[in-house]
């Protein structure tokens, strides 16, 4: 059309153009045709799991290694905008517990060159690398094995992690360290192994830990295990903890029933959502009750009594394994490390902003983890999205003086894949609900998440409690997204998507399931809580007076927002969560309920999707709430304990996609 309206000096100019392209015309009226400018790239690689986010104004791609490969670079970045610099995060896999009293595994060795992050130890981020053509070979370090199981009093160190690097041309091999091993109890005692971050030691360990920066010669990737363990002449207590990527591991804080905590990881947003890695491995104890939590960031708990094994860390997060209770069973193996890379390619060119942006499948996914604002940019052109919304979790409840409650009831979870939002500008509010704080002999439900005010997710229902007066000696679990569970037998479990109680007039349901109904005898002590209802699941019901109900299972996301780089980032996998269930990115579990009168330290677990472990007798492990809590943005309900123990729900979170 903008030809034909020349006129006349349409055929002129048309002539003047053909012959240009055939090179037959040699007069002034040859003319070369304007090039069309071609907007800055960033490199062209291959190698890993490939995705790619907004983070501000920059675009990046980025690789993540969970087994070795190479990253592949066949073409650099076009234009001076964009640089050639690739930032690194490069994790070692983590060392495993000893065995009998045994020390927790040291973390993996954590180094990163992330601008504004840090790397483990304490260490400011180091410097980034430029890339050429040409292939950089990466090694992902698998985690070390556990020690024992022994006969009596015989053993030694567990086994180190496994060494990560990155090598290739513009760079000196970047080498994370493989964590310490875990010491077990001997004669003569043995020290926490050297590594990245040192292994914790056994019961009467009396030498040094494992030195934080002992597995390669580049410092700052770790911090030491605790250097002493438990109490001479004490026949219960426990191991210390693996030093983890953030801080030192923990020691064992009471002669009789404690062990050491794991020391924490360090934090990192390198795969797009913050996420941390290399957490120290918790100290087994022999006593029945009384083993130490893991370190934020991988690290596994240590084992209790003279049955229960060191748990094993989860693979690619580099954490320590936990120490055993006794010898004939052996610590837990550390978890396999991780090494990812990331590098601008693009400036940023979205159609929305808010929450954290990743694409995938020709998807952009908007994901948020904390309150904001989606707004549409001058070049929206979706007019219908998809969505997931999940409300902050119910808490567990741990009741008064002797007794037991239920387990929390998870978030509410909706979704909907083709949501009209209308033509731009759009701005929506985004309120992600809190989990509900845990309190003593209080029942306490989460608060709702929000995509703008018609699509609520109902903060998940409050365990019931165990009254010792009144009329009822029971209470229900509150009704919520998902109902909480409720204690003793005279109590009446929480009803799932709760249909008042809110600003909505026309809530979206069903949200959830209720909870699960306890048992007892009516009296003063010796009752059971039913689990907290899950997304996907209704919570079970307590089997009697001293067995609770575990938690019902959530809800996997849809597969749009399965990308595989957020696998460890996003949602938390089945494994080790009630219900039968497999894969990852599971949401909105109910928490686990409490009795006080099973055998001490028995765990009723929570539902797949975050759901906090509920636990049996727990009145001298105060301090142990921390493993009832449910997991951070999956909306997971807390799990109860017993005599006031009781843990949180979990915070919810709000996602958003459209086609890019």
């Amino acid at each position: 059309m903008g030809i034909k309206g020349l006129g006349n000096q349409a055929n002129t100019f048309g002539n003047k153009f053909v012959k240009s392209l055939g090179g037959d015309s040699s007069g002034k009226d040859a003319v070369s045709p304007v090039p069309v400018p071609v907007p800055p790239s960033g490199i062209t690689a291959t190698g890993g799991n490939v995705g790619e986010y907004t983070e501000g104004s920059d675009t990046y791609k980025v690789h993540v290694f969970t087994s070795s490969g190479a990253l592949n670079v066949t073409a650099l970045a076009t234009g001076s905008s964009i640089p050639n610099n690739v930032e690194y995060l490069v994790v070692a896999g983590g060392g495993g517990g000893g065995c009998q009293h045994g020390g927790g595994g040291g973390a993996g060795g954590y180094r990163s060159s992330v601008v504004g992050e840090s790397s483990g130890g304490g260490g400011s981020a180091e410097s980034v690398f430029t890339a050429v053509v040409a292939n950089y070979p990466v090694v992902v370090g698998g985690g070390g094995a556990g020690d024992g199981p022994h006969g009596s009093f015989a053993g030694g160190t567990a086994t180190s992690g496994v060494n990560s690097t990155l090598d290739g041309p513009n760079i000196s091999a970047i080498t994370s360290g493989g964590g310490g091993g875990g010491s077990s109890m001997s004669n003569p005692n043995t020290n926490g192994g050297a590594g990245g971050s040192g292994g914790g030691v056994a019961l009467d360990g009396t030498g040094g830990p494992g030195g934080g920066n002992g597995g390669a010669s580049t410092p700052n990737q770790g911090y030491p295990g605790a250097p002493q363990g438990g109490y001479p002449g004490s026949n219960y207590g426990g191991g210390t903890g693996g030093g983890g990527a953030g801080a030192i591991g923990g020691a064992v804080p009471n002669p009789n029933i404690a062990a050491g905590t794991g020391g924490i990881g360090v934090i990192s947003s390198i795969a797009g959502l913050p996420e941390y890695r290399s957490g120290g491995g918790g100290g087994g104890s022999h006593s029945p009750w009384a083993y130490g939590m893991g370190g934020l960031g991988g690290g596994a708990r240590g084992g209790q009594g003279n049955t229960e094994a060191g748990v094993s860390a989860v693979a690619n997060k580099g954490g320590g394994g936990g120490g055993a209770g006794a010898h004939p069973v052996a610590g837990g193996a550390g978890g396999s490390g991780i090494v990812v890379l990331r590098y601008k390619i693009a400036e940023a060119s979205v159609k929305a902003t808010g929450g954290i942006v990743s694409f995938y499948n020709n998807k952009t996914i908007h994901t948020f983890t904390s309150s904001g604002t989606f707004a549409t940019a001058p070049g929206w052109s979706s007019t219908n999205v998809e969505y997931v919304v999940i409300g902050g979790g119910g808490a567990g409840n741990g009741g008064p003086g002797p007794s037991a409650g239920g387990g929390g009831g998870a978030g509410g979870f909706i979704t909907n894949t083709n949501h009209p939002i209308g033509t731009h500008p759009v701005s929506v509010n985004v309120v992600v609900g809190g989990g509900a704080a845990a309190a003593a002999n209080t029942q306490v439900g989460g608060t709702p998440s929000y995509f703008g005010t018609p699509l609520t997710g109902y903060g998940g229902g409050g365990g019931g409690r165990h009254i010792n007066s009144g009329p009822s000696p029971t209470e229900n679990g509150s009704p919520g997204g998902s109902g909480g569970g409720s204690n003793d037998g005279g109590g009446t479990a929480g009803t799932g998507s709760r249909q008042t109680g809110t600003s909505n007039p026309t809530p979206i349901t069903p949200q959830g399931n209720p909870g699960g109904t306890g048992a007892g005898n009516g009296g003063s002590n010796g009752v059971s809580g039913g689990g907290g209802g899950g997304a996907g699941q209704a919570g079970q019901n307590a089997v009697d007076q001293a067995a609770a109900g575990t938690g019902g299972y959530g809800r996997q996301l849809p597969a749009t927002f399965q990308n595989p780089i957020s696998v460890t980032s996003l949602g938390t996998p089945a494994t080790g969560y009630a219900g039968g269930q497999s894969g990852n990115y599971w949401f909105a579990g109910g928490g686990g309920g409490g009795t006080g009168n099973g055998p001490q330290g028995t765990t009723y677990l929570g539902g797949a999707g975050g759901g906090g472990t509920g636990l049996s007798n727990s009145s001298p492990l105060t301090y142990q709430g921390l493993d009832l809590n449910a997991v951070t943005n999956t909306g997971g309900g807390g799990g109860s304990g017993h005599a006031r123990v009781a843990g949180s729900g979990g915070s919810g979170i709000v996602i958003i996609a459209y086609p890019s």
